[in-house]
């Protein structure tokens, strides 16, 4: 299913690790850019579910414009938000972030669906699926989700923490 919440889990997990240097918004939003495609497959019946979009070099694509446009539109719902201290947002993480995003999102996918061939045109291999459950794919998810959001919550607590004077 597209946009299935369960690719956020990896992204908690990098943004507990990396804090600033990660964007989980900019990460957020390739994982929606690249399953446009698949969602028009869905509603139109036409093309292949998980073509283009889905290999290394479809996600490079998204993930370049997802980048690009991540800082400016990522900034801009932070600030509605009002989640001024991830900003700014530097162009080097949106790039680093799209990336993550559309490249954790084919990855996590070539596990589940037997369509994908992440390394197309070059081979029409798919070397990464059924290598585990599906189960144990989303129960990795959801464990770095949790984990990811647990460290998260405890970092920022000790960074918050007053000095003693």
């Amino acid at each position: 299913m597209p946009f299935t919440p369960l690719h956020m889990g990896a992204g908690i997990l990098v943004k507990a690790v990396l804090r600033q240097r990660f964007s989980l918004v900019v990460f957020g939003a390739s994982q929606i850019a690249i399953d446009i495609q698949p969602l028009l497959v869905m509603l139109t019946g036409k093309g292949e579910l998980h073509g283009f979009s889905h290999t290394v070099l479809g996600a490079a694509f998204i993930a370049l414009f997802c980048g690009w446009v991540g800082k400016p539109v990522g900034e801009f719902f932070l600030r509605l938000m009002r989640e001024s201290e991830h900003l700014p947002i530097s162009w080097r993480v949106s790039l680093f972030s799209a990336f993550v995003g559309t490249y954790s999102h084919i990855g996590i996918d070539s596990i589940m669906h037997s369509d994908l061939m992440p390394f197309w045109p070059f081979s029409p291999a798919s070397p990464w699926h059924g290598i585990i459950s599906i189960e144990a794919l989303h129960g990795l998810c959801v464990l770095g989700a949790v984990v990811g959001g647990l460290v998260y919550g405890l970092m920022g607590r000790k960074s918050k923490k007053i000095p003693n004077s």
